[in-house]
């Protein structure tokens, strides 16, 4: 079986942090006595994703695997220059040299992560079994993660349906429960074909590209009736959008058997 990669999109700053991305980026942020970042590598090299890269742009020397107190060879960076003024697909269309070097020496599938989230390796073999060549994760356990961070899960929750295990529908506001069968976590996969899809269709949108952020491109794939499998996962991740998160968390993870414990 040809192995994978992962590589992990951590070029933005995290504004909603406020002043917890003042000194660093916003995977350096610390959450159960280790950064995101940490947790995040960790998991990819266990669920069967490596070697690594992470793309930076903000502050992005304090990515550096030797920072971090690694080994220079942990994982390799690259950067967004255009971090300020782009977003997560920029951001993974600047690590096409390293993914396609990958893909040339025989890696055949890779793992892209959202650099403000924490989950279980489990979830990374469950994509990576996914026999579709686009794939993502989805949390049927969404709604008390929700409840927890907004009160009324609808404030924030989007529109995801799926269809013999691929999605149908996602990002739209949604009207009702009813209207979502899971939330999208921030995991793809792509297969060397799977990456020929995206960066096709990264070229059809030109310069929209950096205003096109990563659900309303997995909409155009579904426009375009490229299939995107839909794996299901029960919980045991987090999303960080701010500091206000992070203290719900650690509340929650005092208590034994919290559904969203990734560790």
């Amino acid at each position: 079986m040809k192995h994978a990669v992962g590589l992990i999109l951590a070029a933005g700053r995290g504004s909603r942090m406020k002043g917890l991305t003042g000194d660093r980026p916003k995977c350096l942020t610390e959450l159960a006595g280790r950064p995101l970042l940490h947790w995040q590598l960790d998991a990819l090299r266990t669920g069967g994703a490596a070697p690594l890269l992470v793309v930076g742009g903000y502050l992005g020397h304090m990515l550096e695997p030797e920072t971090q107190g690694m080994p220079a060879d942990a994982y390799a960076t690259l950067e967004n220059p255009a971090w300020a003024r782009t977003n997560m697909l920029s951001t993974l269309l600047c690590a096409a040299p390293w993914l396609e070097r990958q893909f040339d020496q025989g890696a055949g599938q890779a793992v892209i992560s959202y650099s403000d989230i924490v989950y279980h390796p489990g979830h990374v073999a469950a994509l990576l079994a996914h026999p579709d060549h686009v794939a993502i994760t989805y949390d049927t356990l969404w709604e008390p993660l929700w409840r927890l961070r907004f009160g009324d899960p609808l404030l924030d929750a989007e529109t995801f349906r799926q269809e013999g295990g691929r999605l149908a529908e996602i990002g739209g506001k949604p009207g009702s429960l009813d209207d979502i069968c899971g939330q999208y976590m921030g995991l793809i996969k792509v297969s060397r074909e799977g990456w020929r899809t995206v960066t096709q269709r990264c070229a059809r949108l030109g310069d929209a590209v950096a205003r096109t952020d990563m659900t309303a491109f997995l909409r155009l794939l579904l426009g375009d009736d490229t299939p995107v499998g839909a794996v299901p996962v029960a919980g045991r991740w987090c999303e960080t959008d701010s500091g206000d998160d992070l203290d719900r968390y650690r509340r929650a993870l005092e208590a034994p058997g919290w559904s969203h414990d990734w560790r």
